[in-house]
């Protein structure tokens, strides 16, 4: 059998940025350990395997799986997936499509904007808000686990906490770019302080000093998912409005925060999010970024 296979760099319009994505289109006949198999054959953070909708109404049904274990969501492979078809829907023409993609998680409402017959941007909406999934590790806990001093954690109102909109993270405020850039899993003090989820992932993230307005940068740290590191994590950054709406002072209506992440290895990638807020609360929130398609071909199995 053969399976038409994409790949794609996602949350840049630049090609070799951002978060590379494989994309298995006409998936039928693949069950769940071929499919893991794949992924692990591939090994980048994420491989998307495209299913007929088992809805009309649906442009397609997606699984997501890293090289370790299947995602309900993810942010990379659902924008990356609709630019993708989008684009062959168009046929490389610009102009605009509205569908949903079904995941694990539900039904993920994306628009696509097809610039050229490779390139083209894509926002959705959270089909679940971020909750709070536990409390927040002690400071001096989260710096073991990172390699960091315990002063280097939390700045401002931000402090350690636990988020999910999907998928749960260990969200780590740390006080500088230098402490950032310096972070690290420490191997079994890692497992240890965030070892009681189910994938053990930190998203360490500090203000961006290059940006104007509301503005991050960020690194993913995900051994529990089989990911060393990842240069650009939707699904963390779903979580990550969690954070803001807990340690941020947002007040109604509608704001954009630019999210850095994979700059340290030397993945640049940019992340929009946007979080709507009424009466105190969060009621929506979506998250875009740019995809640029880099190989097509056949999976042979």
């Amino acid at each position: 059998m053969s399976y038409p296979l994409y790949t794609l760099d996602v949350f840049t319009d630049t090609q070799l940025a951002g978060n590379p994505l494989a994309v298995v289109l006409d998936a039928e006949g693949l069950d769940d350990g071929r499919m893991q198999a794949i992924a692990r054959e591939f090994n980048l953070s994420e491989t998307v395997f495209v299913f007929r909708p088992q809805d009309p109404r649906q442009r397609a049904d997606i699984r997501i799986f890293t090289p370790a274990r299947e995602l309900p969501f993810a942010g990379h492979p659902t924008v990356g997936t609709a630019v993708l078809l989008a684009v062959l829907d168009r046929k490389g023409e610009a102009g605009a499509l509205a569908f949903g993609l079904k995941e694990k998680v539900g039904i993920v409402p994306c628009v696509a904007e097809v610039e050229t017959s490779r390139k083209g941007y894509a926002r959705f909406r959270l089909p679940r808000l971020p909750a709070v999934w536990g409390d927040g590790k002690e400071a001096s806990q989260c710096a073991w686990a990172l390699g960091l001093d315990p002063a280097e954690i939390g700045f401002d109102r931000h402090v350690p906490s636990r988020h999910s909109a999907g998928v749960a993270y260990d969200l780590i405020p740390v006080s500088s770019l230098d402490a950032l850039a310096r972070a690290r899993p420490q191997g079994e003090a890692f497992d240890k302080v965030f070892g009681d989820s189910d994938h053990p992932a930190a998203y360490v993230y500090t203000r961006a000093a290059t940006a104007t307005g509301l503005a991050f940068r960020a690194r993913m740290f995900g051994p529990g998912m089989g990911i060393g590191e990842d240069p650009a994590t939707g699904s963390a950054a779903a979580a990550f409005a969690g954070a803001l709406m807990q340690c941020e002072p947002l007040g109604d209506g509608e704001h954009n925060v630019l999210i850095e992440q994979g700059f340290e290895m030397g993945r640049p990638s940019q992340i929009a999010l946007q979080l709507t807020i009424e009466k105190g609360a969060l009621v929506s929130a979506e998250i875009g970024g740019g995809a640029v398609v880099v190989s097509r071909g056949e999976l042979l199995l």
